[in-house]
């Protein structure tokens, strides 16, 4: 029986895949930002609509959905500045560069990763420290407790990752099951990853054309 909806992974970087279940999450996270220019007809969907009020005055501090403020962002035409949230700040990212394993990151922001990857379309000057994440000091430990965790409880670890890690560790543990059932004989062979197979698909496509 096929499954009624297949999960489309997010986009990669800055970019986002509109047919990600994740990334469309993901674009409802708030930014704090400021209005550089009156903003008419939003102040109902920015939930500053108070006394009938239809238009946002010129300075006024808001909370922008992600989508929202990459659609009002313009370098050129001043309409709204944003700020950065408090989790990406520096005072943060000294916590992180001390020991990023402690860290509850599902706590901060379930799409930390994604998200700060999507801060990067906005002018920031510390978008350069922002991009050097706590990624790889905490691939390691993600992978190595995916690998060593066979059959036993891994809920609290779970809790504290956001949700690309989240995958990470399913993947991790998925690829430990089907090894294990290969060497019991219980899977006939072990087959390449769709990662894998798709790259070769496109080597090819390369080759003919």
């Amino acid at each position: 029986m096929s499954e009624a909806y297949f999960p489309v992974g997010p986009g990669l970087g800055m970019e986002e895949n509109f047919l990600s279940l994740d990334d469309i999450l993901m674009s409802q996270e708030k930014l704090p930002g400021r209005a550089e220019s009156a903003l008419p007809r939003l102040a109902v969907l920015l939930g500053q609509g108070a006394g009938g009020a239809e238009s946002i005055p010129e300075g006024s501090k808001l909370e922008i959905p992600l989508w929202l403020a990459k659609g009002l962002h313009d370098s050129k035409r001043r309409i709204i500045s944003v700020e950065l949230p408090k989790i990406y700040k520096e005072a943060w990212r000294t916590v992180f560069s001390a020991d990023a394993n402690v860290v509850d990151l599902h706590k901060m922001g379930p799409y930390y990763y994604g998200f700060g990857s999507q801060l990067l379309n906005f002018e920031n000057p510390e978008n350069p420290e922002i991009a050097q994440t706590t990624f790889i000091a905490r691939f390691r430990r993600i992978m190595d407790s995916s690998q060593n965790a066979y059959n036993e409880d891994t809920s609290a670890l779970v809790a504290r990752l956001d949700e690309l890690e989240r995958a990470l560790f399913q993947v991790g543990q998925k690829g430990l099951n089907d090894f294990q059932c290969w060497e019991k004989g219980q899977a006939s062979q072990i087959t390449a990853s769709s990662l894998v197979q798709n790259y070769g698909k496109r080597k090819l496509t390369e080759v003919d054309g």
